[in-house]
């Protein structure tokens, strides 16, 4: 085995949960202790109880989302396709102007 390339192993690194539990352990970090959101005791598996572990707001923004999309309304793809052909007809139904596009750039440069 080669002689300083592996890190040094800290023996005395102390964990503490934000339910309060706190364990020693040993790590390749060098720091004294490590916070943590969750550990074995307050762990939905462990413990049998559901519990939401959202800190960076997804489930609220989820939430938020689910009840802006409840509030949007969604047409069909029938009732889009019966609203696109009544346009078309519409527009089909409007006389076409007989004028060119030079006859209407004349038009408004006469008209300034």
């Amino acid at each position: 085995m080669k002689k300083d390339i592996h890190p040094k192993y800290n023996n005395n690194l102390t964990i503490t949960c934000s339910c309060g539990n706190s364990f020693a352990t040993g790590s390749t970090l060098m720091e004294e202790s490590i916070t943590v959101d969750i550990c074995s005791k307050c762990h939905p598996f462990y413990t049998g109880e559901q519990k939401i572990v959202d800190t960076d707001n997804v489930v609220k923004r989820y939430d938020e989302r689910l009840e802006k999309s409840k509030k949007m309304s969604f047409t069909s793809k029938k009732e889009k396709m019966a609203k696109r052909r009544a346009k078309m007809d519409s527009m089909s139904a409007k006389p076409a102007t007989a004028l060119s596009l030079r006859d209407m750039l004349e038009n408004a440069k006469i008209s300034k």
